[in-house]
């Protein structure tokens, strides 16, 4: 993962990749199978984590950023494409899953970068009325991402605390989003949550949500 770092990132990133990102990313990532959408793929650390299973579509607003991912390896099916996660320029139903990993904390409208994950995920299809009562249709797409929140009691008070100091640092990453509401409220299903560091780095696993408010399992 680590072979041949050049950007700045990388090597910022470094001590907490090998703390705790590292083994979550590699719980996560290599499961990924069909059309995959990643989200916020920056320098594409997440690439040579990726299956030959996986077809995989990385998108990040900045270009610049994106020609790190270029050197990645991957056995997986990469493209690169230069996209706004609020405005994705993909068909209806393109993706089996939408994945990225601390992204929706960068991002300026979490709510509407999630709708167009939504949008662009596979929607549940019901059972053929020949099948009967109880069959079970085509399963919609999943949204996975590895994200920094506000964490759970300590870790709470730790990031809203720290959270002015980090605004005024940083232009664009919130150290305290809610984003496991924010995947709910833009009508996921959220089946799990996993939470690390004080609540503070969580695994979020959702699907997309029947219309009548019932999720696909």
């Amino acid at each position: 993962m680590f072979k041949n770092l050049a950007s700045a990132y990388d090597r910022g990133m470094l001590l907490l990749e090998l703390l705790i990102f590292r083994r979550l990313r590699r719980r996560i990532f290599p499961r990924l199978r069909g059309a995959v959408l990643e989200l916020g793929v920056g320098t594409g650390v997440n690439l040579p984590l990726y299956e030959p299973g996986a077809r995989v579509t990385g998108c990040d607003a900045s270009r610049d950023v994106m020609i790190w991912s270029t050197r990645r390896p991957t056995q997986a099916s990469v493209k690169l494409a230069q996209a706004d996660a609020q405005r994705l320029p993909f068909a209806d139903g393109s993706f089996d899953v939408v994945t990225g990993s601390l992204v929706f904390c960068s991002i300026a409208d979490p709510a509407q970068g999630l709708a167009e994950a939504r949008r662009v995920l596979r929607h549940p299809e019901p059972a053929p009325p020949k099948h009967g009562r109880g069959a079970e249709g085509q399963p919609g797409g999943r949204l996975i991402l590895l994200e920094h929140t506000r964490g759970s009691g300590l870790g709470a008070c730790l990031t809203d605390n720290l959270h002015p100091l980090w605004d005024t640092w940083s232009d664009e990453c919130r150290l305290n989003r809610e984003t496991v509401q924010s995947v709910a409220a833009a009508g996921f299903y959220v089946q799990r949550v996993e939470k690390h560091a004080l609540g503070i780095v969580r695994v979020i696993e959702a699907v997309v949500q029947e219309p009548d408010g019932e999720a696909s399992q």
